[in-house]
């Protein structure tokens, strides 16, 4: 049990938790190593959340108060183990999670539920209810003590000045990365809600498809979320292997297309029973002629915005792998989420899709950093040793034939860890390492911890550790990369020159930069550079009055500059000579 489920219980029965040693967050205290004792593979942890969906319903009530009553009138029917609460909307409407003691309990809710006979709804049966008021019939309600909320508005996102705030108590710029981590990584309330709509995707194929599975991936479930981040699932509908021994075969129907276009047929028609049958699931958009077909749809009732695919598993264990390093070191993670906020904040990364570096991209970065940082001792090992400490039960391989066999289980291994320098130091070394990589002619290979040459002309190649044959960042343009190279390079002179030493100060440099002016289309790239210029303008007029720590300090921010400028000038002749052609 968590140490956040545990103070929340013992708020429930009115002892004071002012003694009680941990923070708020629902999974891991301040400096969270994910102790061997406590580690759980990633499939098992999978697994365990979807059992916990199993047990659970989502119920929509008229309140928070509401929760006495409801578990009174749950109690009647299965024993209750927790309750959580979270409100949806600017006229809010309220829902509470409840999650039962046995599986058998939440079908025995599910069988005394009802429909609407009204004739203007479809009666499906779903894990989603709503609590009407008692009629005349109803039997009397005895209300319960017990009955507490572990969490109330437990979707509620930090605005940005209350996280501001939060981070200026801090003393440091690496208790800022912790605070920040801690605020707004995806809390317990998102992963239930999170695997619980995966759930309803597994029951409506459920009558076909009995051994059908929709498997979370990405950023909800490897430990690198954010509140309010998106559901990528991939539906599977069988993982079972063939019984050899077995004489009964099933009738199946065999396929006359394509692999691909048979996907496509698939994904249409379950594109059409979401956006007919499954009550919650609006703005249903199918996405067919994508290298990976998807379904994207919103789910009113959590809030959650999902891609539905049926692809192979190499997303899953993808995620798998980067859940494995988030749980090797405490440092990876906070890292992970402070880098993607001052990119975020600098306009590196952008929520649209386009020529932009990707938050995956920008975490494979950050991890190939940590596996070799400049004189000093690794903080992670290479994929690569991982696959050499694999045993038989850590073997996958797609349907493809892509290998993703890696050691999954932390007691395993073997690497030491001689890595002991602060958040801060490894952000500052993030920064300095990437001002000097040579994007032009190397690649990003967590594969071996490695420098390789380019095999081609892409302006930024970093591998994909699984498929290898892949460049992740191959959507990246030659502008964006020179755009990173610039940005580093500010970054690291601002936590280098800066003498009170905030974080904040690092977001407020990339907050101070007019990027919303800045127009993406390739009509106005020279315009675009011509922007960038005058943020340097700006720098230039503000370096009167900026004081820095030495004098070193002050001359290696003039080199930075004027390397920065000549290199701008560069592109812009570059630019103009294209444009004329």
């Amino acid at each position: 049990m968590s140490l956040y489920m545990i103070r929340a219980r013992l708020q429930c029965l009115g002892i004071p938790t002012r003694f009680f040693k941990g923070n708020h967050s629902a999974y891991s205290s301040k400096k969270d190593c994910a102790s061997l004792q406590s580690f759980i593979p990633f499939m098992k942890l999978l697994e365990n959340r979807r059992e916990q969906a199993n047990r659970s319903i989502l119920v929509q009530v008229q309140s928070a108060d509401s929760y006495k009553e409801l578990y009174s009138y749950c109690s009647t029917l299965g024993i209750v183990k927790d309750m959580f609460h979270y409100r949806e909307g600017t006229d809010p409407s309220h829902f509470i999670l409840i999650e039962f003691e046995e599986q058998s309990h939440t079908n025995n809710v599910l069988r005394e539920s009802t429909y609407l006979i009204d004739g203007q709804t479809i009666p499906t049966s779903s894990h989603f209810l709503w609590f009407r008021a008692a009629n005349r019939k109803s039997p009397k309600l005895k209300q319960n003590k017990s009955a507490c909320l572990l969490i109330t508005n437990g979707t509620a996102m930090i605005k940005d000045d209350k996280l501001y705030e939060a981070l200026s108590k801090c003393e440091t710029i690496s208790e800022e990365m912790e605070k920040l981590h801690e605020l707004t990584k995806l809390n317990e309330m998102g992963s239930r809600l999170r695997f619980l709509t995966a759930r309803q995707v597994e029951g409506l194929m459920s009558g076909l498809f009995p051994k059908a599975r929709a498997y979370p991936f990405g950023s909800s479930v490897n430990g690198f979320g954010k509140m309010g981040c998106d559901l990528d699932l991939i539906l599977r509908l069988t993982d079972e292997k063939e019984k050899e021994h077995s004489r009964l075969v099933y009738h199946c129907k065999a396929s006359s297309s394509s692999e691909r276009s048979a996907n496509q047929k698939n994904m249409e028609v379950i594109g059409d029973l979401i956006y007919l049958f499954l009550p919650g699931c609006t703005q249903v958009r199918r996405i067919l002629q994508a290298r990976v077909p998807i379904i994207k749809y919103h789910h009113q009732l959590t809030d959650i915005e999902c891609d539905l695919s049926m692809t192979n598993m190499s997303g899953v264990y993808m995620s798998d792998l980067l859940y494995m390093f988030g749980e090797m070191d405490y440092r990876v993670r906070p890292l992970i989420f402070t880098i993607r906020r001052w990119a975020k904040e600098v306009g590196l990364t952008n929520s649209s899709p386009g020529r932009w570096i990707t938050n995956f991209t920008l975490t494979l970065l950050v991890l190939a950093y940590l596996q070799n940082p400049p004189n000093s001792h690794p903080v992670l090992p290479s994929l690569n040793s991982l696959v050499r400490s694999a045993g038989p039960e850590d073997a996958f391989v797609t349907e493809d034939g892509t290998d993703c066999t890696f050691a999954r289980d932390l007691r395993k291994l073997t690497f030491a860890k001689s890595n002991v320098g602060s958040l801060e130091q490894l952000l500052v070394g993030f920064f300095e390492y990437y001002c000097h990589f040579d994007f032009n002619s190397m690649a990003v290979c967590l594969n071996e911890a490695v420098h390789l040459t380019k095999p081609d002309h892409s302006p930024m190649y970093v591998v994909n550790p699984l498929e290898k044959g892949l460049n992740v960042s191959k959507n990246v343009s030659h502008e964006e990369v020179e755009r990173f190279k610039c940005e580093v390079k500010n970054a690291a002179w601002v936590l280098e020159s800066q003498n009170d030493g905030r974080l904040t100060g690092l977001f407020e440099s990339g907050r101070r930069k007019p990027l919303s002016r800045i127009n993406f289309t390739e009509s106005t790239k020279s315009k675009r550079l011509m922007n960038v210029t005058t943020l340097f303008k700006e720098a230039e007029d503000e370096e009167q009055t900026e004081e820095y720590k030495n004098d070193t300090m002050a001359s290696q921010v003039k080199s930075i500059r004027k390397e920065t400028k000549e290199r701008i000038k560069m592109l812009e002749a570059a630019m103009g000579q294209k444009s004329r052609r």
